[in-house]
């Protein structure tokens, strides 16, 4: 059987000219520009050693020269498509892809030649240079704008080690040339006081920013000095890396006591006695500023807190506890949740510059060749041999010790590394691609347009050439006199037919227009500058900016305490509240930006979106909104109104107030319910978005001295907070307080607020929420395992022995934690544990709860379909028998040799049982701002939207429910790495169980002929059928593809699984691919772009996005909070998701309507003008003659015709963007092109010859048949022919206007402003006398214009050439009225009419997601979708379940590690 129409062959002719046209039009100019890079090889990093002799190559002539794969790629790295040298060869090459430009390149060398000269051919060649600069100057100005971007990061500062004697060997290639100006530093400076908010990282405070606050300081009296930062402790050894040069401890540090949560202590220090401003001679070993692309293999860097990772690093030593590290790898792989890594541990004495130096390490890194998996890192450390051993000792080096260009380093105060992979060769910019030269679908349809023409003009030069040689051949025997004196060498009739040949090229050039490019150019600037002034999508903030305190501004808030401490109630009105501390001065404003001009029109043709999650459709930060506890549920409420909310914000009841305001406060105070408790202060973890506050739950924990039934709730809930304080991996630690004086000495939990840093924003919701509560997780005591937490009832934290942790995987769906109670004389050992609803309901005690967890049940599926993930809370206790007895077991699995992660999983599972159920919780994986609509909306218009994220498999899917992607009703088929079922074998399984009919599995390219066995995927029994019901599968929701990256890493390898792949993904309704790499983004994007022919579009926000976004045919990135290398490829940029509604159906919409509008307007006018040239042909013996006076074809396609298409690029609107934002259908016209394409221009064609062969036949005949003179002579041929051209240009701009669908005031004068022109023209040019200059049109003003023959023919030609037009448009818009004709006849009509609600219109839609949420249940759909795994062939229940958090991290590792000791 034949490939079926529509995939990897759709569109790709195999032979012919076809073929060869195709190659040419997909052939990629960057190929030329860019270097093939060299074979990847290992390499050898040597550090304080010289190269060795092998090193080098040696010459004949003794001389060393360094082998290639000794050289390695500096760290520049440039997304620009340009360079100084490029420029010009490249630009000029990609231009003369349009075949208009080699024509008239063409036709202006033949004009140089004096037997074709028309005018000076310096003139004539102005036209093509004009559009070649014009052009070119656009295309340079967008690339220096990515200049200037890529020097913004290439030019970020980083600390690298200098001094002391110390040298890296090892050696770089050439910067490339840019069109920014080099290092801005003339020479190398020590880091001072002000260069510690100079870091590169994530957290970069704009110039203008800082300047605004130095000014506004001075105002305040303040002086520089008195200027404060936070100031990390040195390492045990005291060689600090934060001091430069001395490696001692600084003479002004304050002496720093630990407190109880101390983990990390920090103060505030004058800055005075800041230690940066130790500054060492260059001879000392210090830490230099340098930029990025300086960055050297080899090179020692010390990175701070927040910081990026400029390179790929080797990691030496850290500031952390065993020299462990947190990484952000969301702009690598999407995921949210902090990744730990350790230190290569020989490498860890190196902790400082003198320790690099003075200690004489002398080591090499051998590593294997630069990789694309981001997963893999394979190195070794070699060391010199000890002490009396003779051979060199080697140390592995894995990816767990290794840092990634890309992420940034959080909760970690400085890092020293070792750079081993620098730009192109470092595994984010090897997951990216080269800039490419993107062309609009409408250009590249163009180029076959304008070669009809062509070859319509060769054929009207071949006729005028036989015809012409015909002619003169016979009538020259004859003497015929208009052939007197033709027997010259040049001039003579056999050589005169290949000149009138040549001659008609010139003469008909019109036909291909040469101004149509540079109105393209002209017009789509334009359509930029709407996009980017469109008020509706302008991202509007508060510019909040944190001042210090005036004397008055103190004052002033000290005299509203004593006024609140006057209150009856003792708490303050919200008149009455202080200041904060953050002022609004104005409103930073983010506008959408077109960065790639010359693509807005396929902005109104995408059929298919490819979108990041993390950042794109989320926020990055979760909020903790529900909890369902003993089968009562509690809500949260909205933020408070402060920044601090202190116990005045509690009423004498303890109750917490109501919110008055939506702004989030920073710092919270827990309720109690012991009035002698005094809990300390809670900050809002990073990640997390509100407090949760719920007075209700609040009175309910107060309730444990009341009532039995209220007690006993009251000690499950208390239960439930104390595992959700206890149960986790977070860290606590002690934070002043913002407005606090800097304090020296020890930090007391009452100077200060708790803070948590958390893996991931899921389990600091979890932690945050339970001590906003009350039940405050204080941390870990200094080198035990005993944990504390603060309870509202008791004064004291209560203190807890960590006995063991398991850890959450993805297999499990769990974690727990096993504790000893040590403020209780039972001393009794608790289990907590925390999973997915599936996996704790099988382990729950049967008999006992069975209420709670129906209601629980229930209070999952509602939290689920409000898209909240879930997860469900139980505990149990142990007796000392049987926790000793697991114990022994548990260490034995341990230390198993053979499968020792199935035994530790095993041994787990058996405590983890007859758990009792306490109650969910509900988290919202917070998104951005109208992402759920806009999904809703852009499916409605029939675009089909694919996820891609490096996230797990259930937190994609849930987040795909929350946004509208997955419906409720929708059907799951889930397709994952299996190493016991490939992924073609699930695609093929799926293709035939869902869609039987789609005749997929019949097609040959998707099964090879060893797939052909009739084997079938082998069903289990699990029990699960009667949850999920018989009809899995057949439910009315559509299906919708989740895929992993393993598997798709499969799908990808063969050409028949990837047509499998394609034919089951068109048949679903989305795709949600997760767990995805960079490149592998890049591939699905090419697979659907080539395979299907379709117009695609990818968004994102991160470098990981970077080479999805350059593979699409257009690139959105979302200027958001990771970095500008998304904006910097991309081809537009927006602030937020839910712009792209606007930017598609609207701005999409317009610009493709007018951009193909223009253009086959173009082309009608053009042969319009060209046809009546033809036509005249017949009578003058086709000889190419002008029937036009020439400068009225000179101005052709400048005055008299240009205004009304430009008017039409830049005015017209078909419809209003009301009616296209709200009936999102519309956007079907754009997708199924229907504005713009062969059968349209073949229209306008024929309606341009029909057109003028009515002006010209008409007058022609007119003129001809008798004069028009009163004294009767004939009239002179530019008589009839100046009314001809008149009266093309009158019915050109008319039928321009009819094109047109909306007459503003700037149509009118489009349209017109010709007819007046060429009016205005005619009346001057002939009454110009000859004694000023030879004017061929002298005096015929006099006899036409007096002629009745004139304006009766301008009358006549004008309606019967418009006739045809008009009644077609009106017939159509009376008898078969598109939906777009049907919505401006009502909004014509009924003005007042709200489109978007009107039921008769289609403007109102019942759509599940798109209901506010509110506290109101929202009931369950009626049929509920499945999700099948297709690895198993087993369905699988949902309830929302969604954690994450890294498995098997080091943080884990380490205080698995310690309890095991």
């Amino acid at each position: 059987m034949a490939p079926k129409k529509g995939r990897t062959t759709k569109g790709k002719p195999t032979s012919g000219f076809a073929a060869a046209y195709a190659r040419w039009a997909d052939w990629e100019i960057t190929s030329l520009f860019h270097r093939t890079p060299p074979p990847r090889t290992p390499r050898t990093i040597y550090v304080n050693e010289p190269l060795p002799e092998t090193a080098y190559d040696i010459k004949k002539n003794g001389k060393k020269t360094l082998k290639k794969e000794n050289v390695y790629a500096t760290n520049q790295v440039v997304t620009s498509k340009y360079t100084i040298f490029t420029f010009l060869p490249r630009n000029l090459l990609e231009q003369f892809r349009r075949v208009a430009n080699i024509f008239f390149l063409a036709i202006d060398i033949l004009q140089f030649f004096p037997k074709f000269s028309t005018i000076s051919p310096g003139l004539v060649i102005l036209p093509l240079l004009a559009i070649l600069l014009l052009t070119a100057a656009k295309d340079g100005y967008e690339d220096v704008k990515r200049h200037d971007s890529d020097r913004s990061i290439n030019h970020s500062e980083v600390d690298v080690l200098e001094g002391g004697g110390y040298e890296n060997p090892n050696t770089m290639g050439p910067k490339s040339k840019t069109f920014s100006p080099g290092n801005p530093f003339k020479g190398k400076k020590k880091r001072g006081a002000e260069d510690d908010t100079s870091s590169s990282g994530s957290d970069e405070q704009d110039p203008a920013t800082i300047a605004d606050e130095e000014k506004d300081a001075a105002a305040e009296g303040r002086v520089d000095a008195q200027r404060t930062m936070r100031v990390q402790l040195p390492p045990p050894d005291d060689n600090s890396p934060l001091v430069s040069g001395d490696s001692g401890r600084h003479p002004g540090s304050p002496t720093f006591t630990p407190g109880p949560l101390a983990r990390q202590p920090t103060a505030r220090i004058p800055r005075s006695e800041n230690p940066f401003e130790t500054l060492a001679s260059d001879n000392d070993p210090h830490w230099a500023i340098t930029i990025w692309e300086d960055l050297k293999v080899g090179d020692f860097v010390r990175l701070r807190n927040n910081q990026s990772i400029p390179a790929d690093i080797v990691l030496c030593a850290t500031s952390e506890p065993e020299n462990v590290a947190y990484v952000e790898t969301k702009n690598l792989d999407g995921e949210t949740n902090l990744k730990s890594r350790n230190a290569v541990p020989e490498l860890t004495h190196l902790r400082s510059a003198h320790a690099i130096v003075d200690g004489d390490a002398k080591f090499r890194i051998d590593a294997e060749a630069p990789d694309v998996n981001m997963y893999k890192f394979n190195a070794a450390v070699i060391l010199p041999p000890a002490e009396g051993e003779s051979e060199d000792r080697q140390h592995p080096i894995d990816i767990q010790t290794t840092l990634l260009r890309g992420t940034v380093l959080r909760n970690t105060d400085w890092v020293i590394g070792i750079v081993v992979y620098t730009g192109a060769d470092s595994k984010i910019v090897l997951n990216s691609g080269n800039t490419p030269s993107k062309r609009s679908r409408v250009e590249r349809q163009m180029n076959p347009m304008v070669l009809i023409n062509l070859v319509l003009l060769a054929l009207m030069a071949v006729v005028c050439g036989i015809v012409d040689a015909h002619l003169e051949q016979h009538y020259y025997p004859k003497g015929a006199l208009w052939l007197y004196n033709d027997n010259g060498k040049d001039d003579n009739p056999h050589i005169n037919g290949l000149i009138t040949f040549l001659n008609a090229f010139i003469t008909f050039q019109n036909v291909i227009p040469i101004s149509l490019y540079v109105s393209i150019e002209f017009v789509r600037t334009a359509q930029a500058a709407f996009i980017y002034f469109d008020m509706d999508m302008v991202y509007r903030r508060p510019n909040k900016r944190k001042r210090a305190m005036t004397a008055s501004a103190k004052a002033k808030k000290a005299k509203k305490a004593m006024k609140a401490k006057k209150s009856k109630k003792g708490k303050v009105d919200e008149k009455d509240q202080a200041e904060p501390e953050f002022e609004v001065d104005d409103m930073d404003e983010t506008p959408t930006l077109a960065r790639s001009w010359n693509l807005a029109d396929d902005l109104g043709q995408i059929e298919y979106i490819f979108s990041d999650k993390t950042g794109t459709l989320t926020q990055n930060s979760m909020e903790f909104r529900q909890c369902s506890i003993g089968g009562v549920t509690y809500e949260g409420q909205a933020a408070q109104p402060t920044s601090v909310a202190t116990e005045n914000d509690i009423s004498s009841d303890n109750t917490v107030t109501a919110p008055t305001s939506t702004r989030p406060i920073d710092t919270f105070v827990p309720p109690v319910a012991n009035p002698d408790v005094h809990p300390p202060k809670v900050k809002l973890s990073e990640g997390v978005l509100a407090h949760f506050i719920d007075p209700q739950l609040a009175a309910d924990i107060r309730n444990a001295n009341g009532s039995s039934e209220g007690r006993h709730h009251a000690q499950v809930l208390n239960d439930f907070f104390t595992c959700l304080g206890l149960c986790h991996s977070v860290l606590a630690s002690i934070e002043p307080l913002d407005d606090d004086e800097p304090k020296e000495g020890e930090i007391d939990v009452a100077d200060g607020a708790v803070s948590y840093k958390a893996q991931s924003p899921d389990e600091a919701a979890l932690v945050q929420a339970a001590a906003d509560v009350g039940y405050i997780f204080l941390g870990r005591e200094s080198a035990t395992q005993i944990v504390r937490l603060q309870t509202p009832h008791i004064v004291e934290p209560r203190r807890y022995e960590l006995l063991n942790l398991l850890d959450f995987t993805s297999a499990r769906k769990r974690m727990s934690v096993i504790l000893r109670e040590l403020d209780t004389p039972e001393r009794r050992i608790i289990l907590l544990c925390k999973g997915a609803d599936n996996v704790i309901f099988e382990r729950l005690e049967r008999g006992r709860g069975e209420q709670f967890k129906e209601k629980t049940g229930q209070d999952l599926d509602r939290f689920a379909n409000e898209g909240l993930r879930t997860l469900c809370l139980a505990h149990r206790y142990l007796t000392e028998e049987e926790y000793d007895s697991w114990n022994a077991a548990y260490r034995n699995a341990q230390v198993q040799l053979v499968d020792r992660d199935e035994h530790i999983e095993s041994v787990s599972s058996e405590i983890e049982q007859n758990l009792f159920l306490l109650g969910a919780t509900a988290i919202e994986d917070k998104l951005q701002d109208g992402v759920p609509e806009t999904i809703a909306d852009l499916k409605r218009a029939g675009i089909k939207i694919w996820v891609a994220t490096g996230d797990k498999l259930e937190t994609a899917i849930a987040i795909g429910q929350s946004t509208n992607l997955i419906s409720r009703e929708s059907n799951l088929v889930i397709v994952r790495g299996s190493s016991e079922l490939s992924a073609y074998d699930q695609l093929l399984r799926a293709a035939e169980r869902y869609f039987p009919d789609s005749e997929v599995v019949a097609d040959d390219t998707v099964r090879p002929v060893e797939s052909r066995q009739n084997d079938r995927l082998r069903r289990v029994d699990t029990g699960l059928q009667s949850i999920v019901g018989a009809d899995n599968g057949q439910r009315a929701g559509g299906f919708v593809l989740v895929i992993d990256g393993a598997a798709l890493g499969q799908a990808l390898e063969e050409e028949h699984s990837k047509e499998l792949l394609l034919e089951v993904s068109t048949q679903c309704e989305a795709v949600v691919c997760c767990r995805v790499s960079p490149l592998q983004k890049a591939l699905i994007v090419k697979l659907v772009k080539d395979g299907l022919g379709v117009m695609t579009l990818a968004i994102g926000d991160g470098a990981n996005d970077v080479s999805m976004i350059q593979a699409a045919d257009v690139g959105v990135g979302i200027s958001g909070e990771e970095g500008l290398q998304a904006v910097n490829s991309s081809d537009y940029a927006i602030a937020q998701f839910r712009f792209l509604k606007r930017l598609l159906l609207v701005h999409g919409q317009w610009t493709y309507a007018r951009n193909g509008n223009m253009i086959l307007n173009f082309f009608y006018k053009n042969i319009v003008g060209v046809a009546v040239l033809w036509w005249f042909q017949i009578y003058c013996g086709w000889s190419t003659t002008y029937v036009f006076e020439y400068t009225y074809l000179l101005f052709w396609n400048v005055f008299w015709s240009l205004a009304p298409v430009i008017a039409i690029g830049i005015f017209d609107r078909n419809i209003d963007s009301e009616a296209l934002m709200a009936i999102p259908e519309l956007y079907r016209f754009g997708r199924e092109r229907l504005w713009f394409g062969s059968v349209q221009f073949v229209i306008y064609m024929l309606d341009g010859l029909y057109q003028s062969a009515v002006v010209f036949f008409v007058l022609l005949y007119s003129y001809i048949t008798t004069t028009t003179r009163k004294d009767g002579y004939d009239v002179f041929m530019f008589e009839f022919s100046t009314t001809m051209v008149i009266s093309a240009v009158m019915v050109v701009n008319a039928f321009h206007g009819i094109s047109t669908s909306a007459w503003t005031g700037w149509i009118w004068f489009a349209v017109s402003i010709g007819v007046i022109l060429i009016w205005a023209y005619t009346a001057v040019y002939s009454a110009i006398p000859p004694s000023a200059f030879a004017v061929p049109v002298y005096g015929i003003d006099h006899y036409m214009f007096r002629s009745a023959y004139y304006w009766f023919g301008l009358i006549l030609t004008f309606f019967i050439a418009m006739l045809p037009r008009y009644l077609t448009k009106a017939s159509r818009v009376l008898y078969t009225p598109n939906d777009i004709d049907i919505l401006r006849i009502v909004h014509k009509l009924h003005p007042d009419i709200d489109i978007a609600r009107h039921p008769l219109l289609g403007g109102q839609e019942d759509l599940y997601p798109l209901e506010p949420r509110s506290p109101i249940p929202r009931p369950l759909p009626p049929t509920a979708g499945s999700r099948t795994d297709m690895s198993t062939g087993l369905p699988m229940t949902d309830r929302g379940f969604g954690f994450s958090t890294e498995e098997g991290g080091v943080a884990i590792r380490r205080i698995q590690t310690n309890l095991s000791e």
